[in-house]
C-alpha cells in the first residue's frame, strides 16, 4: 500500500493590525492555549505557542494536505475570532495582512522554542 510522508517544521510569526499592543497578559496565555488547539485541529502539529502584546510566533508542523497559506489563513481567521469573544477592547481585533513562515530542520527546534518561550524578556532588550 502506497503512502505519503512527511514532516515539515515551521516558524510563523504574524502580527497584530498595526502593531497595536492589544493582547493582555491575561490573555496571552488563553489565546497561546486556543491557537494550539487550532493546530491539532487541523492536523498541525504545535510545538510551542507564544509572543507577546502584539505579535505571535509558532512553531508547528505543516500538515500534508495543507499549504502554507491555508495553514495561516485558518490559524488567523479561527483566533481572531475567538479573541473578538474574549473582551470588549477586544470586538474589533483583526491580525495585520500578511504573515512570516520559515522551515526549519530538525536540529533547530530546540533553539526556536528557546526564542518563542523568550519573546518578552527579548523583546524588552531590544526596545532598551
Amino acid at each position: 500500500m502506497a503512502q505519503s510522508l512527511s514532516k515539515v517544521l515551521l516558524h510563523v510569526v504574524f502580527s497584530t493590525k498595526n502593531r497595536d499592543r492589544i493582547i493582555s497578559k491575561n490573555i496571552q496565555p488563553k489565546l497561546y492555549a486556543y491557537t494550539a488547539g487550532i493546530c491539532r485541529k487541523i492536523k498541525s502539529q504545535a510545538y510551542r505557542v507564544g509572543g507577546t502584546d502584539n505579535h505571535i510566533h509558532i512553531a508547528c508542523s505543516l500538515p500534508r494536505t495543507l499549504t502554507i497559506s491555508k495553514l495561516l489563513e485558518e490559524l488567523k481567521k479561527s483566533s481572531s475570532k475567538w479573541l473578538k469573544t474574549q473582551d470588549y477592547n477586544l470586538k474589533t481585533f483583526s491580525w495585520q495582512a500578511g504573515y512570516g513562515a520559515f522551515s526549519l530542520g530538525q536540529s533547530q527546534i530546540d533553539d526556536l522554542l528557546k526564542y518563542i518561550d523568550n519573546q518578552e524578556q527579548h523583546h524588552k532588550i531590544n526596545i532598551q
